[in-house]
């Protein structure tokens, strides 16, 4: 049986670009009577009228600029902390921690691979520098300003940057709803991560030091940090660190942290306190307009691959599960493309693997070092149906942001991994029996599910009430904050 692939002639392109509307500008009308006016100017009052402007646009250009990214190391708010009339969920505190527990991180190199810079990863509020060339001949001119490298562990800064701009930020703790501890604690982790000869004391440092200074405020006192939160940009195994281990911290057991909400991009299915947050991609969107032509976009799509497989195998793990999905696509031919990931060229979302995922029906993901994956987020933004072989790499993991347990076969594909190991499944005859409006349905609930997946790139959100990311676990804070406070009244 030859596989089916959905392909632009299965719904007619009007209807695709009727699915996400793409408000154009009109053109005003003609006047028939026109008024010409001409003024007379010298040169030197026509040199000085031209050097007024050129000073005009650049002072705009700074302030975007500002608005739209950090500046320097700081994060600092160029709009005053205050409660918009429009915020009914709550409010927001930000705490204006010392440097040393946020922005002083990002300098130095990175402590697995010093080639890079942290400063330079972590570029442009969190986004990263803007992406190379590469993508022009991917994606239409219109969608380059809103690709950036983006580093999968970004969270951090990202919160960080909307929340100091947001209209629901108050300066006043006496009426806040919640409470934001800007700590980078996954750069802060990550110093010692890597360092196998580092001290139980060494890598708790940054952290037992960022609680002592919290448990002097007099917010912390009062609720013993029930209505606290935090973003952690890493997965929460390297921060539960046990007596006798010597990986990561321990930060997550400490007793000062058990009531801390955590916005985390992977959390235990044992601790209520962790709420699963989409991985950073390397899409971030300027407008609800460009978000929307986005979807249109992948929905339009050619795909010619029926599924492909981005990742590094691991030959030094026994029975290695990628490396047998390596063999099946490449069993299947022309059914399946593959990019290894072994050095650093899937890094900070690549041309490569947009590519892929721009060009397959299904995208393979197997389970990374943990359950969950970057991985999936860039193949669902590209538009391809993700196939999963671990229940836990969606089961109990951002469910805020996914459709609820139960739906998973509308917008996903489950492979038991044992089946496969066995020779029973055969990945490419599973997928080739996917019928193609079964396909197209599932595709549209992927692009449908596209702005719950990205951060925006403006310092306010998309705008025109789409909700991104960011938004939703802003008020997911919220609800579960005001939830609580019923508890304890």
């Amino acid at each position: 049986m030859g596989y089916c692939r959905l392909s632009p002639s299965s719904e007619p392109k009007s209807k695709l670009r009727q699915r996400f509307k793409v408000d154009r500008p009109i053109s005003p009308p003609v006047q028939k009577d026109k008024i010409t006016i001409t003024i007379h100017l010298t040169p030197f009052n026509r040199a000085a009228l031209v050097l007024s402007i050129i000073t005009i646009q650049i002072f705009v250009h700074l302030y975007l600029s500002t608005l739209y990214f950090s500046a320097g190391d700081g994060f600092l708010p160029l709009i005053p902390a205050s409660v918009s009339t429009s915020c009914k969920e709550g409010s927001v505190y930000v705490y204006d921690l010392p440097k040393s527990f946020n922005t002083d991180l990002l300098r130095g190199r990175d402590a697995l691979d010093n080639r890079f810079l942290i400063e330079e990863t972590y570029a442009n509020a969190g986004f990263g520098p803007q992406v190379s060339s590469d993508f022009a001949s991917l994606i239409p001119s219109r969608f380059l300003s809103a690709w950036y490298a983006t580093d999968q562990f970004a969270a951090e800064q990202i919160f960080h940057r909307r929340l100091l701009y947001h209209p629901c930020r108050t300066s006043d703790p006496t009426i806040a709803t919640a409470f934001y501890i800007p700590f980078y604690v996954g750069l802060a982790v990550d110093r010692h991560l890597w360092n196998f000869s580092a001290t139980p004391k060494q890598r708790d440092q940054d952290c037992s030091r960022l609680l002592h200074w919290l448990q002097d405020q007099p917010p912390f006192r009062r609720s013993k940090g029930w209505d606290h939160f935090l973003t952690i940009s890493r997965i929460t195994w390297n921060f539960r660190r046990q007596p006798g281990e010597s990986w990561g911290s321990s930060f997550l057991v400490m007793p000062e942290m058990q009531n801390v909400t955590r916005l985390i991009i992977e959390r235990s299915p044992w601790d209520s306190m962790d709420v699963a947050i989409p991985y950073p991609t390397s899409f971030h969107p300027h407008s609800t307009m460009q978000l929307q032509d986005w979807q249109n976009f992948v929905l339009e799509q050619d795909r010619r691959t029926l599924f492909g497989f981005a990742g590094a195998t691991r030959p030094k793990i026994r029975g290695d599960f990628r490396s047998l999905i390596n063999i099946s696509c490449e069993e299947a031919g022309s059914a399946c493309r593959s990019v290894d990931c072994s050095d650093i060229k899937c890094l900070h979302g690549s041309a490569d693997t947009l590519e892929l995922f721009l060009d397959s029906d299904f995208c393979l993901q197997p389970k990374g070092d943990s359950p969950t994956r970057r991985s999936v987020f860039d193949c669902m933004i590209a538009g391809a149906v993700p196939v999963f072989f671990w229940r836990e790499t969606t089961r109990g993991q951002h469910s805020w942001f996914l459709p609820k347990e139960g739906e998973e076969d509308e917008w996903s594909v489950f492979i038991d991994r044992k089946k496969v190991r066995r020779g029973i499944v055969n990945v490419r005859k599973v997928l080739e029996g996917i019928g193609e409006e079964k396909l197209r349905k599932m595709r549209e609930r992927v692009v449908d599910m596209i702005p719950r997946l990205v951060y925006a790139a403006g310092a306010r959100g998309l705008g025109e009430g789409m909700e991104d990311a960011f938004d939703i676990a802003l008020k997911g804070i919220f609800a579960r904050f005001k939830e609580q406070q019923k508890r304890w009244k």
